[in-house]
């Protein structure tokens, strides 16, 4: 092996996609305080999500309610019917959501 050369070895700097596909950042931060809170109360928990389940899910909600992900249903994102959290188990496109006050 020589430094400083190209390597003889082919390999691919590539990954595969994700399992859900691709989704945009939420560059203009409308669900900025939906993850504040969430990250805050993993903080305050010792990073132990299950006491913090109703804020991701809350989290999530908004980024559907934005159309920052597509819609899903959130018994395939791990979440139970009846779980609290967003208004109820599933997000409505309608109303959005409000801004919680900081």
């Amino acid at each position: 092996m020589s430094f400083g050369r190209p390597s003889t070895t082919a390999f691919s700097l590539g990954g595969a996609p994700p399992l859900k596909g691709s989704f945009p950042l939420d560059h203009d931060g409308e669900c900025k305080e939906y993850m504040t809170r969430y990250l805050k109360c993993m903080k305050e928990n010792k990073q132990q999500s299950t006491e913090c389940r109703h804020l991701s899910k809350e989290y999530l909600a908004c980024r559907m309610d934005k159309g920052l992900m597509e819609r899903t249903d959130f018994t395939a994102l791990g979440f139970q019917d009846g779980e609290k959290g967003a208004a109820g188990s599933q997000p409505t496109a309608a109303p959005k959501h409000a801004q919680p006050a900081p």
